[in-house]
Parts: structure tokens; C-alpha cells; sequence
């Protein structure tokens, strides 16, 4: 059976600068080597990794009836998303974000919500939904863990294997904002950031385990040059990150969980799931965007058998 995913939540219309060691005073310039803009958000950059992977994806959420939006959606499609099921809104411009890209490829972000938090379970197309193989909600916190189990929770009962990722930065008051949806999810993908501010954990694995304790059935998380640690109720699985030149790393963690649920769609362990994840994350790495790199699931998997390990002490 083929890979179906519905990508739903957040649609970000990324602008990328670098590189960027300070902003210049008043009306001050400065030149840089490369301005660029590329599709992105929890469920817009994680569908467009998962098309160059070869599954068969769909994004679902809301932009603005606007110029951005229109260039969103055709970058989308022209990677192969089906972006049909995306809505526009008068009321709200589409999200986008201006990022300075330090020279060590991390980013502070200046970031419009725009029309992500004018999506709602009401909006969400159940019928298409259940169709599906896999659900993917990208930001469940920003319509809220009761608004999000109202679109999880009937695609669980439907057979389609469900995860999400977070936006929002680590908030120990969002654990309980979310908690609702946690039981309907067989898979949660956030960063390390996250886990320990969310559940003030002194540990990963500690924190891991909150989430579990609360229903959901495998915590993926990203560690950045750590790479990714994967808990369930019966393993830890730890996995190193590849050593390439990092030259932004916007978007690493979607690719990451795009490279996850690509390997739950072939039917590969978690470890192997977590290699292919980070994978798509070291190619995404090497160059500016979340768009980054001409790659498919045989490039990424050759990758995987050659690149060496990053050592990390």
C-alpha cells in the first residue's frame, strides 16, 4: 500500500537572508551573499520533504487571499504537494517570516501568525482525511490540544496513523494547552527545546516519558548536532547526526520529521526512521531554506551509507 499523508497546520512563507552578523544601525545598509524565499511552517516544509521522499502528499490549513499566498502554494505544487485543500482567507495575510542567517547557519525569526491561527476543526476536511495512510498536524498549540483531538481523534478511529510537531518555543503552561490531543497520537516530533521546557524534565528521556505517560506512542525528538533520540514504552534509541557543512539550518527539523514518517510509510524500524530523518535533515542543512536540495528517497538512503558520522562529545 502507498504512502498518503495529509500535512495540516502551518503554512509559513519563509524570507532568508545571510549572512547576517547584525543589523545595521538606523538607515544603514549592508551587503549580503544571498536572499532567497522558500515555502515552510510544521506542515507546509514537513509535506514538501516528504514529496521529494516519494510519498504522496497534500497540505491542508489556511493562507491569505494574497500575493504571498499565491506564491506559496505554486512553490508547493510545483515540488508535487497537492495543495488543494489549503483554504484562503480575506481576514488574515498568509504567515511568513523574515530570517537574518547567522554565519554558523542558526536564525532568530521575525514571524506573522497571519491566517495559521484562523484554522479550526471545523475547517478540516475529515473526509479526505480518512482516506488517507497518515495525518500530520503541524502545530496542533495553535488551535489548541480540545480543537486538534476533534481532527485527531476521528482519524485514529478511521486507521490512519496520526503524529505532530511543535512551532512554539519550550512553555511549561502549553504542555497542559495540548494535553487533549495527546492521546490520539501515535507519534509526536519535537525538539529537545521543547521537551524539557514543556515538561520541566531534567532529562530527555524524563520528558519523553510525560508525553508517553500521556498517550502518545513514540517521542522523536531533534537534537540538533546530537542528532535525534526516539523513546517509547520499550526503547531508547539513540541516533547521531551526519557531519556536513551547516549552512542554515531553517527547516532541518521538518525535513527531519519528513524523513520519520517517510520510513513509518516503507514499513522500516524507528531506527531506521531516525536515520532517514536525519538525513533529509543534514541534505536540507547544507544550503539556504527549507526548499534545500535536489534529493530523493535513493539519494537520501546512498547518503545515509556513505556520510560520515558527527562526533560529538
Amino acid at each position: 500500500m502507498s504512502q498518503t499523508v495529509i500535512a495540516l497546520g502551518a503554512h509559513v512563507f519563509d524570507v532568508q537572508v545571510r549572512p547576517v552578523e547584525s543589523i545595521p544601525q538606523g538607515q544603514g545598509a549592508t551587503l549580503v551573499e544571498q536572499i532567497r524565499f522558500s515555502p515552510a511552517g510544521t506542515a507546509a516544509g514537513t509535506a514538501l520533504t516528504l514529496a521529494k521522499l516519494g510519498a504522496a502528499v497534500r497540505t491542508a490549513g489556511a493562507v491569505g487571499a494574497d500575493p504571498i499566498g499565491d506564491l506559496l502554494l505554486s512553490m508547493l505544487a510545483r515540488h508535487g504537494v497537492d495543495t488543494s485543500l489549503v483554504l484562503r482567507r480575506d481576514s488574515a495575510q498568509t504567515s511568513a517570516s523574515v530570517l537574518p542567517i547567522r554565519p554558523d547557519g542558526s536564525r532568530p525569526a521575525f514571524h506573522v501568525l497571519g491566517a495559521n491561527i484562523a484554522y479550526g476543526p471545523d475547517d478540516a476536511p475529515h473526509a479526505q482525511i480518512a482516506q488517507a495512510t497518515h495525518l500530520h498536524m503541524g502545530a496542533p498549540e495553535l488551535m489548541g490540544g480540545e480543537a486538534a483531538a476533534k481532527i485527531l481523534a476521528p482519524a485514529r478511529a478511521a486507521g490512519v496513523v496520526t503524529s505532530a510537531d511543535l512551532l512554539a518555543s519550550g512553555d511549561s503552561g502549553l504542555f497542559e494547552w495540548i494535553a487533549p490531543a495527546l492521546p490520539y497520537l501515535d507519534h509526536l516530533l519535537p525538539n529537545e527545546d521543547q521537551v524539557l521546557g514543556l515538561t520541566g524534565a531534567s532529562t530527555l528521556e524524563e520528558g519523553a516519558r510525560r508525553f508517553l505517560a500521556e498517550g502518545v506512542g513514540c517521542v522523536a525528538i531533534t537534537r540538533g548536532a546530537r542528532g535525534a533520540l526516539v523513546v517509547t514504552d520499550d526503547e531508547v534509541i539513540e541516533i547521531p547526526a551526519f557531519a556536513v557543512d551547516v549552512v542554515d539550518t531553517t527547516g532541518c527539523g521538518d525535513a527531519f520529521t519528513a524523513g520519520f514518517l517517510r520510513g513509518l510509510g516503507l514499513g522500516r524500524s524507528l531506527r531506521e526512521c531516525g536515520v532517514l530523518g536525519c538525513t533529509a535533515a543534514a541534505l536540507v542543512a547544507q544550503g539556504l531554506g527549507s526548499d534545500h536540495g535536489d534529493f530523493d528517497l535513493a539519494t537520501a538512503d546512498t547518503f545515509a551509507a556513505t556520510a560520515p558520522i558527527l562526533e560529538c562529545h
